[in-house]
């Protein structure tokens, strides 16, 4: 806003210095220059020259008409600017086009320089002179084809207004992609991508095709991906239409759709129909929605297809997989919950741990959402964010070691805050039936887990000695609930 208000200004003053200056030798002209210059022409020309008559009085006539034509075309520029800058006052936002504005400046120049012409030379007939100038139209015509056609297809585009400054288009067999930065006379300047300047002539532009996504629409895009035919088809859906709808700049007014575009001999192809809030970034969008797609294909056991091909060999050597069993034990046993948990136990407990990634940004779990589960970050960081006026406050970040979600595994209560990926993290995700199994074999560890559920959150409430008291009750009444939730007795 500054750096146009201070190219106004310099406009302005510009102006004002050019109308003073033409002015000014008017002035001079007619006051000084056209005596010394008619004595000294009436002193050295003849009266008459071969072909008709040339007075000193004809030929100061010239420049006069030159200077008047001057102050006629920066008049007809300031009748521009008051009347549509009134425009632009009386319906707020409007901005008259470039090619009208020239236009309006082209018609009162000519009428005025008309006028002036006819003050200056009254006995020259106009129609007669345009009449025997005709041939040099039709040179002239011919010789400016293009410009004209140019300058006629910008008047119908300008007058259709198919597409406005800030809309995305896609113009020609040859594809020119971007944002639309201004439309003149003679082309249509885009933006590319790249950040490439490209100019459409309008008279090319007029034959063409033009598809156009408006700055202030929700325009959609589509994304293909494909997945084995063993994976469920209604769990794919669900998963990547939750994975997408949470991407930035995928607006939340219409709900992405996720749908099977074909069966291929070895793969199932889908298509992922979304809209953006921005159009303009629609190849970052469609990277970020790609990538996000991986994370939750990966996560969710579903599998992308690819060629496959199977050998059958007479002897097979079975192969032993790596088990990292032990290093999820090693990460459990470090967390406080599961302290009580015997050896045996936290191995048995990590045989039926499930391990997710999650990308950056990605919601791990919902404020509200029912969940029967808990979270362990094995690697990255998270961020716990509770609902605000303003908007979501982060109120802890977690990292390697911590874990969240306890009381809806122990419990079955509903989420109370929002869990949000800081980098790409990947979490340890322990289940109601595991630790089902775990209890049904030794009852006694849901007192000292319990316990231990109930030491933390009075660490977190750095209570006194009146908070343990609070602490005992709230010990017997989780416990309780503990077992109302597994069914111990």
């Amino acid at each position: 806003m500054a750096a146009n208000a201070e190219n106004n200004r310099r406009k302005f003053i510009a102006f004002i210095l050019a109308t003073a200056f033409v002015a000014l030798a008017l002035y001079v002209f007619y006051h000084w220059l056209d005596p010394v210059l008619r004595a000294y022409l009436a002193a050295r020309m003849p009266t008459r020259m071969p072909g008709g008559p040339i007075t000193e009085d004809n030929l100061l006539k010239v420049p006069k008409l030159i200077l008047w034509s001057l102050l006629a075309y920066l008049g007809g520029r300031a009748l521009n600017t008051i009347l549509f800058e009134f425009v632009v006052r009386i319906r707020r936002g409007y901005e008259a086009p470039t090619l009208l504005r020239n236009i309006v400046t082209l018609v009162t120049f000519t009428i005025l320089f008309v006028v002036i012409f006819k003050l200056e030379y009254p006995d020259v007939e106009l129609g007669a002179l345009f009449t025997t100038s005709a041939i040099f139209g039709v040179i002239i015509g011919l010789a400016l084809q293009d410009t004209l056609g140019n300058f006629f297809a910008g008047i119908s585009l300008h007058a259709d207004r198919p597409f406005q400054v800030g809309d995305v288009i896609v113009v020609g067999q040859q594809k020119h992609t971007g944002v639309v930065e201004g439309i003149t006379w003679r082309a249509i300047k885009i933006r590319t991508f790249q950040n490439h300047i490209v100019l459409v002539a309008n008279s090319t532009a007029a034959k063409e095709a033009i598809e156009v996504a408006p700055r202030d629409n929700l325009n959609a895009r589509l994304v293909s991906f494909s997945t084995i035919y063993t994976d469920s088809p209604a769990k794919t859906i669900h998963v990547v239409r939750e994975a997408v709808r949470d991407a930035d700049n995928v607006t939340d007014k219409i709900k992405p759709i996720v749908r099977i575009r074909g069966l291929r001999d070895s793969s199932i192809d889908w298509e992922i129909k979304y809209w953006l809030d921005d159009y303009a970034k629609y190849n970052d969008t469609d990277a970020l929605v790609r990538q996000r797609v991986w994370y939750a294909l990966r996560r969710n056991g579903l599998t992308f297809a690819f060629p496959t091909r199977t050998l059958y060999l007479e002897k097979s050597v079975p192969v032993r997989p790596v088990t990292v069993e032990d290093q999820i034990a090693d990460r459990l046993s470090a967390v406080d919950i599961f302290s009580p948990l015997s050896t045996d136990e936290l191995r048995q407990l990590a045989k039926v741990t499930a391990g997710h990634v999650f990308a950056p940004g990605e919601t791990l779990i919902r404020a509200g959402e029912e969940g029967s589960s808990m979270f362990v970050v094995h690697s990255g960081r998270v961020a716990v964010q509770v609902p605000d006026k303003s908007g979501p406050r982060t109120v802890a970040v977690l990292t390697e070691g911590n874990f969240f979600g306890e009381m809806a595994l122990f419990t079955g209560e509903p989420r109370t805050a929002n869990v949000v990926a800081i980098e790409e993290t990947e979490v340890l995700e322990i289940g109601h039936d595991a630790m089902k199994h775990i209890f049904d074999t030794n009852p006694g560890l849901a007192e000292s887990i319990s316990w231990t559920i109930a030491e933390r959150q009075e660490d977190l409430a750095k209570g006194s000695a009146a908070s343990a008291q609070t602490s005992l009750h709230e010990t017997a009444g989780l416990l309780a609930s503990i077992k109302r939730f597994f069914g111990l007795r």
